[in-house]
């Protein structure tokens, strides 16, 4: 699982091209997520900021990019401009808009954005195995 972290992280910084499946959309907000929760901790309790922490907004501006393109990947995943993510600034409405895009299964076979991510991946066979 923090493989897809690392994937957008790592592997596609500022890669704005392409297609991103669910799951590495999804997993790299759930790490984003945590690690952001951990950090916001640190700020708190061990350097003792109430307001604003200087650890968790340095890792906000790092991982600012990576979140903005692969939301814009995920977006051309389901056959939409990454000019959608632009919805975002529409109060509830936009917001629910772009949840169900996000959550919405990706286009199979190619599309005008690349080939599709899923192909030639059997998950049954990725059950169990260890990457070391």
């Amino acid at each position: 699982m923090i493989e897809w972290y690392l994937k957008v992280v790592r592997d596609n910084y500022a890669n704005f091209s392409g297609r991103a499946r669910r799951s590495e959309y999804w997993y790299f907000v759930l790490f984003s997520t945590i690690i952001s929760i951990v950090l916001n901790l640190i700020d708190m309790f061990l350097l003792n900021m109430r307001e604003v922490g200087v650890i968790s907004t340095i890792y906000s501006l790092v991982v600012f990019i990576p979140s903005l393109a692969v939301a814009v990947r995920r977006l051309h995943d389901v056959g939409k401009s990454g000019w959608y993510y632009l919805l975002i600034f529409l109060p509830i409405i936009g917001w629910i808009w772009l949840l169900v895009l996000f959550f919405t299964e990706g286009d199979s076979g190619a599309n005008e954005y690349g080939p599709d991510p899923k192909a030639n991946y059997n998950e049954f066979e990725e059950i169990g195995k260890t990457d070391v």
